[in-house]
């Protein structure tokens, strides 16, 4: 998992509530454990015109022109605007996968799902809680569609533009986690002279156990 520190970049406004993890991605992909591949079909059902199934040549898919990510003053985006309880549903890790596969490093939101959340972080992205109010101003800067971007210094715990500052709180050891980008598999493996030396104890001490 990269570190994540501070990003910079384009705002791409999402104003829907309760967007939970099947319009993120829908069920027909989660076949696949392979962590990429998934961008493509992000918010599918909401990004084309016609049914997706995995594996599907999306050049020639009909594109949804009204949904956000098909607008043209939106590619490239990378801060996800949202509103409350955004990763609600199923727990599937399949939803961060996709977030992080098409190019989102950031999701702002009044409020997430709490197992959402928690995935977020494992998977290098940064999930941020911000009061109603501000994620509204947001939205209406982000709507006017001029390449609206926001900065994000994690170690801070700031966003900022070129006139506004906001302040934000994130669990101590979550944040640590992204900073040092470490997943579950990252933090395990720092001990792992201390796993090694306990194996070598155990079958010295529990010979039997090993036949």
């Amino acid at each position: 998992m990269e570190k994540f520190n501070t990003h910079s970049g384009i705002v791409i406004p999402l104003d829907r509530a309760n967007v939970d993890t099947d319009a993120i991605i829908p069920k027909q992909f989660l076949k696949s454990i392979k962590k990429t591949g998934f961008g493509k079909n992000l918010f599918d059902e909401w990004r084309y015109l016609d049914h997706g199934e995995p594996d599907q040549d999306i050049s020639s898919r009909k594109i949804n022109p009204e949904f956000v990510l098909n607008k043209k003053e939106y590619q490239g985006g990378s801060v996800l605007l949202a509103k409350e309880n955004f990763g609600c549903g199923s727990s599937r890790e399949h939803a961060p996968w996709a977030i992080i596969d098409y190019g989102i490093k950031v999701i702002i939101a009044p409020s997430f799902a709490d197992i959402f959340y928690g995935n977020c972080f494992k998977n290098g992205i940064l999930p941020i809680t911000l009061d109603s109010k501000i994620v509204d101003v947001l939205f209406q800067r982000a709507n006017q569609g001029n390449g609206f971007k926001l900065n994000i210094d994690l170690e801070n715990q700031i966003i900022f533009d070129k006139n506004n500052e906001y302040a934000f709180e994130v669990d101590t050891f979550k944040k640590y986690c992204l900073l040092e980008g470490l997943d579950d598999i990252g933090l395990t493996l720092r001990h792992e002279n201390k796993i090694k030396q306990f194996e070598s104890d155990y079958r010295k001490n529990f010979p039997w156990l090993g036949k």
